[in-house]
């Protein structure tokens, strides 16, 4: 059910159980280009890397999607189909700007908000939980409320996440699509199993070859047989498919609550290898250990967070000997639980890696044994610190490693400093 914000006699929908929405924000970094540049504004921009250095498009303004311009797309490829785009690296400083100012308005309607990118979010309005209002009510001034900032959004409406993903990708820009409850079977079966989050090539090939081509075929598949091809996720994609998935929207904490320290990374592709999966973790550690040091921190407890969808993911955690912000003992243990977690080939559009348990000051018993290793550890904590005085004196770009360059073009721009 496609709603619109001018259709004044759609307010009164009433709404039965959950109500999760997903706001997207439309050609996000590209609008705000266009924002920020009048003159720029009906033509075709695309926000990415150089198409002589092996770049990748971040985000393409609708008139250059009209050329078949599309995120992720080499930027070779992009400038081939649309020679006369206006081309930009982007200015994430001022797209984060802006998308706090957004999240902002979201949370003055509920305080259940979860942000997943830079230019998405999931909110609850089930009726009853913090107002009575009508779900679509809400969304409908979320909508207006985010035009008047200069961009637009997209949101989607269902009883769940998966719903909601889907439903905000059918109208898009400026869309506004309802999934009311109960009707969630007949919005999902006719849909290809790819329209799915999660459902990447290489398992739309293995669902076709089974005969699943619809997402109501798979909703009536056999979950054993499901199991054995996708293992643990076969059973949840049966569940997703058919409606039933129970979904929570889990808000930041307050300042109060905070107790860990973590950073997390949207790639503009899914990463699939194993290389590029280890050199995110070691690009990421480095962030998170560069934070701990800003705070003085250091934990021992590590936390590596994956996400292979919008709506399937697997966190887990170690403990360290002895405290630790080094960045090479934090990728260390965040590998050993890659382990457990991913399979060569699982797509990973999300990783996310935290730091806790942080130590309060208490006596520390060193290891005989470790001396060595904690001899070198100081010696990586002063060069780090060094490294920290660099770059504040001559920008972040000044000294990078090889794990930080590999990703300058994969990074979707979503990347998340947490304090939690």
């Amino acid at each position: 059910m496609k709603q619109n914000a001018s259709h004044e006699h759609e307010l009164t929908i009433s709404w039965d159980g959950p109500a999760i929405g997903l706001l997207d924000l439309d050609a996000f970094f590209a609008s705000v280009e266009q924002l920020d540049h009048p003159e720029w504004r009906g033509k075709p921009v695309i926000v990415g890397g150089d198409a002589d250095h092996r770049g990748v498009v971040s985000t393409a303004s609708y008139e250059a999607r009209r050329y078949g311009v599309h995120s992720a797309m080499p930027s070779a490829e992009a400038k081939r189909l649309c020679p006369q785009a206006i081309w930009t690296h982007g200015h994430f400083d001022r797209y984060r700007e802006l998308s706090a100012r957004i999240m902002s308005i979201v949370e003055q309607e509920t305080p259940l908000v979860e942000q997943v990118s830079i230019d998405e979010a999931f909110f609850d309005v089930t009726p009853g939980r913090f107002s009575r209002e009508s779900p679509v009510a809400i969304c409908q001034r979320i909508q207006k409320r985010v035009s008047t900032l200069g961009i637009t959004c997209s949101i989607g409406l269902g009883t769940n996440k998966t719903i909601a993903k889907i439903a905000s990708e059918k109208e898009k820009p400026r869309g506004l699509t309802v999934v009311l409850p109960g009707s969630e079977r007949a919005f999902l079966d006719p849909l290809p199993v790819r329209a799915m989050s999660g459902i990447g090539a290489s398992a739309e090939a293995k669902l076709v070859a089974m005969g699943i081509h619809t997402l109501g075929q798979l909703a009536q598949a056999d979950p054993k047989r499901l199991e054995r091809i996708f293992g643990i996720m076969g059973p949840r994609m049966i569940i997703r498919a058919s409606g039933r998935e129970h979904s929570q929207v889990i808000e930041a904490c307050a300042p109060e609550d905070r107790k860990s320290v973590s950073n997390e990374r949207t790639f503009s592709h899914d990463l699939t290898a194993r290389d590029e999966v280890e050199a995110a973790i070691d690009h990421i550690a480095d962030m998170v250990a560069r934070r701990l040091r800003e705070k003085d921190l250091k934990g021992r407890t590590i936390t590596l967070k994956l996400k292979f969808s919008y709506a399937e993911g697997r966190t887990a955690q170690c403990q360290t000997s002895q405290p630790t912000r080094d960045k090479r003992t934090i990728a260390q243990k965040a590998r050993t639980l890659l382990q457990n977690l991913w399979a060569e080939g699982t797509p990973i559009r999300l990783l996310g890696i935290g730091v806790s348990s942080f130590d309060k000051g208490e006596p520390e018993q060193l290891d005989l044994f470790a001396a060595h290793d904690h001899d070198d550890e100081e010696l990586r904590e002063r060069l780090a610190r060094t490294t920290d005085q660099v770059r504040a004196r001559f920008g972040k770009q000044a000294i990078s490693f090889g794990y930080d360059l590999r990703f300058t073009d994969k990074d979707a721009g979503n990347g998340h400093d947490q304090d939690s």
